[in-house]
């Protein structure tokens, strides 16, 4: 199945015959992938396929084998340590559990990346902090609260809004709605596409939430066999008649999910 490509929008991750392992164990094989400027995509697949591995790799947390990965164009694969720095400013991460640092209240969490990364005044860097709280759906009077205070949704926001410190273009997100009950995860999901919307964003997720599949998501890569075996919008990945991929749309956890009966929201 060919992968639909805007010519206009450049790639903004391309990953080539990457091979990922630890010691004997390998991860990936031959993986390809292919992100386009501005769009959402989710990496998903069964448990040990590799997910947030790759995600960790691209974001060079992960050093690989062999292979390619040019992160805005630019190769990661051998990158020193100040070109990786200067690059780490310009995408965010949102870790599974958020990551906050719980000594720390949330204002000072989101601070933390702005005095590490500009020369801001401290005026200007709580400004930006207050900013990022606001723009991450949070009341303003999160930002004196300790991470131990906040419920998993509040969590979550929190998390993104250090996630958006320095004004990234393509943001990380790792199992972003895992644990939260599905008010809270519709209500972040519709937080995800506003944010794409509103500031340009690109956007990769590893994520086994069906619903953020179909809500959110442009591409949809199943990894599989130790590298990507499918790659397209979700609506056409549910019918690929390949064993791997139609068991996990259409197991007793994802039996209600198919192209004909959960059409994607407008």
């Amino acid at each position: 199945m060919s992968v639909p490509v805007d010519p206009t929008r450049p790639f903004i991750i391309s990953v080539n015959n990457l091979h990922t392992g630890f010691g004997e164990i390998s991860v990936h094989e031959k993986l390809d992938l292919n992100i386009q400027k501005g769009k959402v995509v989710a990496l998903i697949g069964g448990s040990g396929s590799g997910k947030t591995t790759l995600l960790r790799t691209i974001i060079m947390l992960v050093q690989p084998v062999a292979g390619s990965i040019r992160l805005f164009g630019q190769e990661i694969v051998g990158i020193s340590d100040t070109d990786a720095f200067n690059l780490r400013r310009r995408f965010g991460m949102l870790f599974q559990h958020g990551a906050l640092f719980s000594s720390l209240t949330v204002r000072e969490n989101i601070v933390l990346p702005l005095r590490e990364h500009t020369l801001l005044s401290s005026h200007q860097i709580i400004e930006i902090a207050d900013l990022k709280i606001a723009l991450a759906g949070l009341p303003a009077d999160v930002g004196d609260k300790w991470p131990r205070e906040l419920s998993g949704g509040m969590l979550k926001r929190a998390a993104l809004a250090r996630a958006l410190a320095l004004d990234p273009k393509l943001l990380f997100l790792d199992e972003p709605t895992a644990g939260l009950d599905p008010v809270s995860a519709g209500a972040f999901d519709e937080l995800i596409i506003q944010l794409k919307e509103s500031l340009g964003l690109t956007v990769v997720m590893v994520t086994h939430d069906l619903d953020t599949l179909w809500q959110v998501t442009d591409m949809v890569a199943f990894l599989a066999e130790r590298r990507v075996i499918c790659y397209a919008p979700i609506q056409e990945l549910v019918k690929i008649e390949h064993p791997l991929v139609q068991d996990y749309f259409k197991g007793p956890r994802g039996r209600g999910l198919t192209a004909e009966n959960r059409p994607r929201a407008e």
